[in-house]
């Protein structure tokens, strides 16, 4: 089980994810190399919940990009304003995550983090300067625009944008590589992580109501199948 993903809880058909608001994301694509605060527990073992929640999700083709801008999504917002626990006020969501998903992180004035190591669940690499660590929305801001997100008001983008469990440190390159593309287009390079990054994003489309395309729920079946 990977690092920064081990800490899934299935709940129920709609809710695979259990929302921790403190320490490392109950979400976090975890490696062996122990959860950056998290609990390490999870029933992330258990693929046929995340089957079942699959298979409740709407199934439509991509909706149109029109209108779309990242400025729709009101990121990088305060984040104790949306369920962190960061250690000053004036932490944005980015500054939180990076600070949630590291070790050793340093924080000066400002919430600048400073230093510290990060593992990145994408690549398998562990990085220590914190400008290689981009904050990746799993489920990116322009594929939930298209699945859904289009009809909700600036406060329910903002609450996506900022969510703990919708966010997570990787490497910069890696998240340029994925873009806003779903797993039918792009998949973690470390295929240690597919099932996890499969569960997670079953978990975030399922509470936040997203839907899926046909090419799209085929390559989280395939990726579901790499559960242990």
């Amino acid at each position: 089980m990977s690092k920064l993903l081990a800490g899934i809880t299935l709940v129920g058909l709609m809710l695979v994810v259990l929302v921790s608001a403190t320490g490392c994301s109950s979400l976090g694509l975890d490696s062996s190399q122990g959860s950056a605060g998290g609990s390490g527990t999870s029933q992330a073992g258990e693929p046929a919940g995340a089957s079942e929640a699959l298979a409740e999700l709407k199934v439509s083709d991509p909706g149109s990009m029109s209108g779309y801008s990242r400025e729709s999504f009101d990121h990088w917002s305060r984040a104790n304003d949306f369920g962190w626990d960061a250690p000053q006020d004036s932490c944005d969501a980015r500054e939180a995550a990076l600070i949630r998903d590291g070790e050793g992180v340093e924080v000066g004035s400002g919430c600048k983090v400073t230093s510290g190591s990060w593992y990145d669940p994408y690549t398998d690499q562990t990085f220590t300067a914190p400008s290689d660590i981009d904050t990746d929305h799993v489920v990116a801001l322009g594929n939930a625009w298209r699945s859904g997100a289009s009809a909700w008001d600036d406060d329910e983008r903002e609450r996506y944008a900022n969510d703990p469990e919708v966010l997570l440190s990787v490497e910069d390159n890696a998240n340029q590589s994925k873009g806003d593309k779903g797993p039918e287009a792009w998949k973690p390079p470390n295929e240690e992580v597919w099932c996890n990054y499969a569960e997670r994003w079953i978990g975030i489309k399922a509470e936040y109501d997203l839907s899926i395309n046909p090419e799209e729920k085929a390559a989280l079946e395939d990726m579901l199948g790499t559960c242990a």
